[in-house]
């Protein structure tokens, strides 16, 4: 058995490559990187032609979990899982006594899982971007005093490393300057391209993941100062409203983080299933949630919500309607447009939260604007719509005399 981690890509292909020409019948290779699913299904279908076993194995946890165990999200076959199962529970983080380990499914089931829980991270971290830029910005509160609210968060319903993490972040002093840590920080944030990979997916896939589609395209946003800097003659908002009740307007945005939060782990879940679905794989999403609570870098309490929301219905068909979540998002949802409203008003970028709550009004809504779209793809298309009082297939001849037809 051997474990590479090296460059996606080509290297990966090149270290499999010398380590097959060498290997026998039986032998297993384990790829630990960030590799693209899609190339590990090809690679442990190439491999199996020549009987060796392929695990991609998604890893979890950056340097921390390296040294006290991450979360593993091993793909590939069961035989090949029995072998190497045990050397994975072994290393992985714990939580309650259980590793934080699970065979996901066969070939790129793994790399699958791992793309979605960096899709779910970059949304993660965006919008608590977001809750620190409103809080500052609007709110006019200093770097430490937003970590201590974070501090405090971390110890409620959105206790997560990254929430964490975060309230220590906003505390630090530069020691060159003096000045925040975060106010000397260029703002360009950088990109391995596993978020990118996830929005694709779901484009192929045909699912909305608009939230973490968001906090992609933020990331490249920040990534174009000079835009930035031409686009500063641009006119604002020609008056910001005034934060009277900054205690209430801080658990408003407490409340929108949380909401939008769970919307973001609906989607990467929704686009799970999809994958599952598409590929022939038998994910268990309670499992996949079981084993996030631990190692990785989105490991949060309400993890184990969902875990429990997936046991009471393994046929959820959105997350964010289990009770646990529909009941949350509801208590939270004024509160949320509020903070989306007031972004909009002061001039405050908010596109993570902003999108999670279209989406939120989105699935509650009785009918969409759809119906709109469809029309205009039959007239410029001849593309055909159902309708909404019977069955069959119609077109409207609209330059002539409006007649329909109804298609075979």
């Amino acid at each position: 058995t051997a474990i590479i981690m090296v460059q996606a890509g080509a290297a990966t292909d090149e270290v499999i490559g010398q380590l097959s020409d060498v290997f026998e019948p039986g032998d297993i290779i384990i790829d630990g990187g960030n590799a693209l699913y899609t190339d590990t299904i090809r690679r442990e279908f190439a491999l199996k032609q020549h009987g060796l076993n392929f695990v991609g194995a998604g890893i979890s946890g950056g340097e921390t979990g390296a040294l006290t165990g991450p979360s593993i999200m091993p793909g590939g076959s069961v035989e090949a899982y029995e072998t190497v199962g045990p050397l994975f529970e072994s290393i992985a983080a714990r939580v309650d006594g259980v590793p934080c380990v699970t065979h996901v499914g066969s070939d790129g089931a793994g790399h699958f899982v791992k793309m979605v829980h960096n899709g779910i991270e970059y949304a993660d971290m965006q919008l608590i971007a977001e809750a620190y830029d409103l809080l500052r910005g609007t709110a006019g509160l200093s770097p430490a005093e937003i970590g201590d609210i974070f501090a405090e968060w971390n110890a409620g319903e959105l206790e997560s490393y990254l929430v964490e993490i975060t309230a220590e972040i906003l505390k630090h002093t530069d020691e060159r300057t003096g000045k925040p840590l975060v106010d000397v920080v260029l703002d360009q944030a950088g990109s391995k391209g596993t978020g990118v990979w996830t929005v694709q997916a779901a484009l192929t896939l045909g699912v909305p993941v608009s939230g973490i589609a968001e906090a992609v395209f933020a990331r490249g946003l920040s990534a174009h100062p000079e835009q930035r800097l031409a686009a500063g003659t641009l006119e604002g908002p020609s008056s910001v409203p005034a934060i009277d009740d900054v205690p209430a307007f801080v658990e408003d945005v407490r409340r929108a983080l949380y909401a939008s939060k769970i919307v973001a782990y609906s989607q990467g879940f929704d686009l799970i299933r999809a994958g599952a679905t598409q590929y022939g794989w038998q994910i268990d999403c309670g499992d996949i949630a079981q084993i996030w609570r631990g190692g990785c870098i989105i490991r949060a309490a309400f993890l184990n919500h969902i875990t429990s929301a997936y046991r009471e219905d393994p046929d959820l068909v959105a997350l964010v309607t289990a009770p646990y979540f529909a009941s949350a998002a509801g208590a939270a949802q004024d509160a949320w447009r509020r903070v989306v409203a007031l972004a909009a008003q002061s001039g405050t970028p908010a596109p993570a939260f902003s999108s999670s709550l279209s989406y939120y009004d989105g699935l509650r809504a009785r009918r969409l604007p759809a119906s709109l779209i469809q029309a205009q793809r039959d007239y410029f298309g001849a593309h055909t719509y159902r309708r909404t009082d019977g069955p069959g297939v119609f077109h409207t001849e609209w330059s002539d005399d409006r007649s329909e037809t109804r298609l075979p």
